[in-house]
């Protein structure tokens, strides 16, 4: 079993007689841990090239569900624009395109000692740093207006940053979304999402896990995460 469980943490490939380990990201409870019909793609860590990241790519078919396993050690800097190329790829697929095919990061769960999946079908990534205000912007940050959901009217806004410098949990992260709750002025509230751009795959995906184990009733989160 152990021996098992060290082959979930760490994918290993051969190809050419050259052994490739990437290590996988880990979360805990996950709530998808079986997936069928699958092509996998694969974003190495590798400290030979310039940018470290290799992107493997060569078995994914477009009409099945993708699995993109990303080395944990690659920040989002390396990892974020081989993931919008795969996107791209797919979303502008005309021939033999699967509408029910989906998108998910493989991940080790380390609560079942198994592998968890992440799904990111419908995130879209944006270049830039979202700002809390409506107004327009002259620098580097967006104009959230442009990015607002249609019926924005009944939400409140929460911009939350994450960051190399902080870590969030469950606990604190749930205490966090709860005190937003009781200082909303509308019916809900949307949730929009600014990752340092060096932050280590390890951080985003743990973080994503942890969001997506918070379940509240007026809480929604937006496709659109930005990468600054």
């Amino acid at each position: 079993m152990k021996n098992l469980y060290l082959l979930l943490i760490s994918i290993i490939l051969f190809s050419c007689g050259n052994e490739r380990i990437l290590q996988l990201p880990e979360i805990e409870n996950a709530k998808i841990t079986e997936i069928h019909d699958v092509s996998q793609a694969y974003l190495f860590y590798d400290e030979t090239k310039a940018d470290s990241v290799e992107l493997n790519r060569k078995n994914l078919i477009i009409t099945t569900n993708w699995l993109v396993n990303v080395d944990k050690r690659l920040t989002l800097a390396q990892a974020i624009p081989k993931i919008k190329f795969l996107q791209d790829k797919k979303r502008s697929a005309e021939l033999h395109k699967n509408e029910n095919a989906k998108n998910y990061f493989t991940c080790s769960d380390t609560s079942i000692k198994n592998l968890g999946f992440l799904e990111f079908t419908d995130v879209i990534f944006n270049d830039g740093h979202l700002k809390n205000t409506y107004s327009q912007s002259s620098n580097s940050e967006l104009d959230t207006s442009n990015f607002i959901n249609q019926n924005h009217q009944q939400n409140d806004i929460l911009i939350i940053e994450i960051k190399k410098s902080k870590k969030w949990d469950y606990l604190s992260l749930r205490k966090y979304l709860e005190h937003a709750l009781k200082n909303k002025a509308k019916e809900s509230v949307m949730i929009y999402l600014n990752f340092e751009k060096n932050l280590s795959f390890q951080d985003y995906i743990e973080f994503k896990s942890i969001l997506d184990n918070i379940k509240i009733e007026e809480l929604f989160i937006d496709n659109n995460e930005f990468i600054y």
